[in-house]
Order: C-alpha cells, then sequence, then structure tokens
C-alpha cells in the first residue's frame, strides 16, 4: 500500500467528478431536495417531520454515495481505465482506498450541505448539536461509500449496478426503524435488522435526535457503521476485477 498511489487516484477521481456537473448535482442538491420535499409532505405536522428528518440524514447520504461510486467504478473498469492501472504498480487496495479516500472527501461536504439545510434553513433542532448530526451523516455517507466499490464488483453494466440498491439498501430502508420500531417486528425481521449496517446509520442519528449528551449507544452504533465500512472496503479490494473480454 502506498500513500502516494492512494492519493494520485484520489485526485483523479476528483477532477473527473469536477468536469461532471449532473453527477455532482445529484450529490449534493438531490438530498437537500428530498429533504425538503419532506417538509411539506408533513406540512401542519412539524413534530413528525422533526422526528423523521434527522433519521434521513442517515439513510440519503448513504444511498446517494452507494449509487454514485458504484456506477463511477463500474465506469472505471468497462472503460479500460482499471485494466491500465493495474499493469501499473499500483495494487487493488491502492485503487480501492484511493477512490475511498475521493469519495469520503465528497462525502464530507455532502453531509455539511444536508445538515445546514436541515438545521439552518428547515429549523429542526437536534438535542445533540450540529457536530453530531454531521459527524452521523458523514459516516452513513463513507458507508455507501464502501458498500458501492464492493458491490460493483458483481456488476456487469451500469444497469446492473442500479439495480442492486433497491435489492440491497431497500430491505434495509424496511427494517431499519424508521417506519415501525424494530422491538415491534417479527423476531425473525429483527434479527435480519441486527445484522445490516443501515440500522446502526438511523440509530445513530435516532440517538443525536433525543440525547443531549454522547451516549453509549450512539458511540456503538458509530462504531458498528465504521466496522461495515471496513470489512466492505477490504473485500472489495479483494473482490475487484478487470473488465472480462467479449
Amino acid at each position: 500500500m502506498s500513500s502516494v498511489k492512494i492519493l494520485a487516484t484520489a485526485n483523479r477521481v476528483l477532477k473527473q467528478l469536477r468536469h461532471d456537473p449532473r453527477t455532482l448535482a445529484l450529490l449534493f442538491i438531490i438530498p437537500s431536495l428530498l429533504i425538503v420535499l419532506l417538509k411539506y409532505v408533513f406540512r401542519g405536522q412539524p413534530r413528525t417531520f422533526n422526528t423523521l428528518a434527522p433519521m434521513l440524514l442517515g439513510i440519503f447520504p448513504m444511498v446517494m454515495m452507494f449509487l454514485i461510486t458504484s456506477i463511477a467504478t463500474l465506469r472505471e473498469r468497462r472503460s479500460g481505465t482499471l485494466d491500465r492501472l493495474m499493469t501499473m504498480p499500483v495494487s487493488k487496495l491502492d485503487f480501492i482506498l484511493g477512490y475511498a479516500l475521493a469519495f469520503s472527501l465528497v462525502a464530507l461536504l455532502q453531509a455539511v450541505i444536508t445538515a445546514s439545510v436541515l438545521l439552518g434553513i428547515l429549523q429542526v433542532s437536534v438535542l445533540g448539536g450540529t457536530i453530531a448530526t454531521i459527524i452521523g451523516a458523514v459516516f452513513a455517507a463513507l458507508l455507501g461509500t464502501a458498500l458501492g466499490l464492493f458491490s460493483s464488483a458483481f456488476a456487469t453494466s451500469e444497469f446492473q449496478a442500479v439495480q442492486f440498491m433497491p435489492a440491497f439498501i431497500f430491505p434495509q430502508l424496511l427494517v431499519c426503524g424508521l417506519f415501525v420500531a424494530r422491538e415491534q417486528m417479527a423476531r425473525p425481521l429483527q434479527w435480519f435488522a441486527d445484522i445490516m449496517p443501515l440500522t446502526y446509520s438511523v440509530d445513530a442519528m435516532k440517538q443525536v435526535t433525543v440525547h443531549s449528551n454522547w451516549t453509549y449507544t450512539h458511540s456503538k452504533d458509530l462504531v458498528v457503521v465504521i466496522g461495515f465500512t471496513v470489512v466492505a472496503l477490504i473485500l472489495g479490494s479483494i473482490t475487484i476485477r478487470r473488465q472480462e473480454k467479449p
């Protein structure tokens, strides 16, 4: 593993993103617009919105980064960029970590923008404060980045990469506790929720919403999210492959 190669890979990815305005809009504008839309969906029900909106900061960044990262990585493989990189002294781990670093910086900016809209423009109050809210959103985005890098190894087209989102993300969304408390679900669904990363991302945002102090449960949730992120990056470095020739 080489820090120079990781930084070079990250710099290349960031330059590519800078020249892709549609992707930048999807990353930085759409999450905020979705939260604003939710505000008007629950017009007249401010308590419901104030409860749900912070938890969505544990979901929207993950979903967006999962989608963008998986498609961008697959595009690198299909265009032959990955093949060319592998002829150079750049390991798969350097490639994965370079991508992770680039999208981590993007995730940080996305989280700051979305949290600023939620806490500033929409005036949603969270007991845990702004910093804890942004940290939770950033961790969610990092998780989405790692899962997107991992899932891209199993897709052969951009359409397949998009298909992984409903197959992998939506079941987690249904059981993460956003709609119904996990304790009220059937026991098998509780077991499923307990091993899914989105559960802990959403729960971390719940902790920020209802507790003014940093709790043990909040720390545990973030540690689990980071654990899933690290494991996904390691698996991504193992499973990523070159574009197969027809």
